[in-house]
């Protein structure tokens, strides 16, 4: 796992996209999360380590994972190496004093990644003391048949990667149960990616609770084995109307993850906010 403390509850900036990188930042800080993961290259400024520096010093609020530029629509950001891709991660992940890069599984068409990919994973932590959390994806479904789009193959339990990230919405696209994934992963997993599915051939990030993975189990077995790895909300939120839409979603992951990630000896935490029987956010007294 990465570290000797206790895991940490992080907002991943995608989780606020339209919004920005900043917006990220700043909700994470005042709704009470841990820290955050940047996803970089749907927003400018995810690219500029200088700028992350400064919205960290700003809100004293830790980067906690960096996410690689690996989307379909982040292929020309940082480059179209994707092995430069992979370096500059580390380094940002250094630079800002994150532990963790969570990277995708290539794309099959990416077939020189593709082929070296597990070997140069391994390489990569070695020579940047990084870690490397390669995530789980799912076949792209398509009627009456499946897509294999990425290799060497969209479950990282089919290779030897020394750490994995558990994402509850590609598990759920995959048809794959994610406390069942999670112990196939076993000490390889490193890192989570908290948020639901339906089942759906969609990749819908849902809010944790509200779709059909067993997302409250998975955290309550988590703690039970006392993981120390990162626990990141990455939802979908681009159909909130409002800000204060937003918000109410991002309270609610995290007050989900807080009640089923709770071990025995854990001091009971309460969010600064709550959310009224109207949907309007409110700040508690302290």
């Amino acid at each position: 796992m990465t570290s000797s403390t206790a895991a940490k509850i992080g907002l991943s900036t995608a989780s606020v996209y339209p919004e920005s990188t900043a917006s990220g930042f700043e909700l994470a800080s005042r709704l009470g999360y841990d820290g955050v993961e940047v996803m970089v290259g749907i927003d400018p400024l995810s690219t500029q380590i200088d700028a992350i520096k400064r919205l960290v010093e700003y809100h004293q609020l830790p980067v906690l994972a960096i996410h690689a530029p690996c989307l379909l629509i982040t292929q020309r950001v940082w480059g179209t190496d994707p092995w430069g891709k992979l370096e500059r991660s580390a380094e940002a992940a250094k630079e800002l004093g994150a532990d963790v890069v969570v990277v995708h599984p290539p794309f099959r068409w990416q077939r020189d990644y593709a082929r070296g990919f597990v070997e140069g994973i391994a390489r990569l932590e070695a020579e940047t003391g990084v870690i490397f959390a390669v995530e789980n994806m799912y076949p792209w479904r398509a009627p009456g048949k499946g897509l294999q789009a990425y290799a060497p193959s969209w479950d990282p339990t089919e290779q030897t990667y020394a750490h994995t990230t558990l994402d509850l919405s590609h598990s759920s696209t995959a048809e794959q149960d994610c406390v069942e994934l999670a112990a196939t992963m076993g000490a390889s997993l490193t890192h989570i990616h908290l948020t639901d599915g339906t089942g759906s051939a969609k990749d819908e990030h849902l809010v944790p609770g509200r779709g059909t993975q067993r997302a409250a189990d998975l955290l309550q077995g988590l703690a039970a084995g006392d993981f120390r790895g990162h626990i990141i909300i990455e939802i979908n939120t681009r159909r909130a109307a409002s800000r204060s839409e937003r918000e109410v979603d991002l309270i609610e992951s995290l007050e989900f993850t807080r009640k089923h990630f709770a071990r025995t000896d854990d001091a009971p935490r309460r969010s600064a906010f709550a959310v009224t029987s109207d949907g309007e956010v409110s700040e508690l007294n302290p």
